[in-house]
């Protein structure tokens, strides 16, 4: 029986700083959701950043809106999938309700001694690693930044890219690396529909995809996008639910999904999309939120289902941090490992976390 749940806000440094078209990170705020229970516990990790620049969410404001709107969703015996349908009273806020069904979903796998990947239909035990890769500050540095992941065994480089600093890049990156690199870009909507002829430059590099190139509610855009390059467009910002996948791909604003658990109000509704693109054909991979070992577990799990066929931002640990705050994700072959042990996160080292913790407050049901 569901007793309490506690919020935990904690901070994590980054092993060097990351820079996308929206800003430059050199640290993690971490929200975390603990599910108290008589016989056991869940945890879920918020994947809202600092400020809203990625996402119109943010950690002090998910906080906030767990506290005061979806907490009282929860009872004793709240199951993750009845919450899910409460928390439909609740417009948006994805990531919010996103890592409390995460919490509720651990703690009721846990109870039933069953993994997320098999409660969400996986087909694989290792899924292959990509690595995102921030903006750097000249073409030499980005060089010996894809060589060391590369020398790491990452499978795929995804290059974040912004105006200014995105043609010459992924040319350097191309010649240095060879036609067989799977090469992508991601510009977190940093162009405009007019930019659609510059864009076609990088049609000559063979890339996996462009990601997310125009804003996120510019989704006809993406259609005009579309008809103007030969590179396949990845939507990932614009793609908040079920709903809104399916009309992206009726009206043609892209090929391709990059599914993010947080974005779209978690791994029930990141299921739904992934069978509706699997039914489709359209070729689907899990995107990162710079998780720790908590979220990195449960994007695992979902990223081994069938659909998932293009590498995904599931990193190693060791990409983002010096040291996790739950044991480590080691890449294997240009792989990681799925969880198989009950439940749908991996739990915080209490000694890594105490020293990571910045405060914690609990609510009794």
């Amino acid at each position: 029986m569901i007793r309490g749940i506690e919020l935990i806000d904690a901070r994590i440094d980054l092993v060097s700083p990351f820079r996308t078209s929206f800003g430059t990170q050199t640290y993690r705020d971490l929200l975390f959701v603990r599910v108290l229970d008589d016989d056991v516990e869940g945890w879920g990790e918020c994947v809202a950043m600092s400020e809203p620049g990625y996402s119109s969410e943010y950690i002090d404001g998910c906080r906030a809106m767990i506290e005061r709107f979806l907490l009282p969703f929860v009872g004793p015996q709240t199951s993750a999938e009845q919450f899910v349908e409460r928390a439909k009273e609740v417009r948006g806020n994805y990531m919010a309700k996103a890592a409390v069904e995460a919490a509720l979903l651990d703690r009721q796998l846990r109870l039933a001694g069953q993994s997320l990947a098999e409660y969400l239909g996986a087909t694989k035990d290792r899924v292959a690693s990509g690595v995102s890769v921030g903006i750097q500050s000249s073409i030499d540095e980005l060089i010996k930044v894809v060589g060391g992941y590369l020398a790491d065994g990452y499978l795929r480089i995804k290059l974040k890219i912004e105006p200014g600093a995105d043609i010459e890049q992924v040319r350097a990156v191309r010649s240095t690396f060879g036609d067989d690199l799977l090469l992508q870009v991601d510009a977190n909507a940093a162009y405009s529909v007019g930019d659609a002829a510059h864009l076609a430059k990088l049609d000559e590099f063979d890339l996996l995809l462009i990601e997310q190139p125009l804003p996120e509610e510019d989704v006809v855009g993406h259609v005009d996008l579309a008809r103007a390059v030969r590179t396949p467009i990845c939507l990932d910002e614009s793609i908040t639910s079920y709903e809104v996948a399916r009309g992206a791909l009726d009206i043609g604003a892209c090929s391709i999904i990059n599914i993010k658990p947080g974005r779209v109000g978690g791994f029930i509704e990141s299921k739904r999309i992934h069978d509706l693109c699997l039914d489709r054909g359209v070729p689907v991979w899990c995107g990162g939120m710079l998780e720790t070992g908590v979220g990195r577990a449960a994007n695992l799990a979902l990223a081994a289902l069938p659909g998932f066929t293009l590498p995904g931002d599931t990193s190693a640990s060791s990409r983002y941090f010096a040291e996790d705050v739950t044991e480590p994700f080691v890449l294997e072959g240009g792989h990681l490992g799925v969880p198989t042990e009950p439940g749908a996160s991996r739990h915080p080292l209490a000694a890594q976390l105490e020293k990571m913790e910045v405060r914690r407050t609990s609510h009794h049901l």
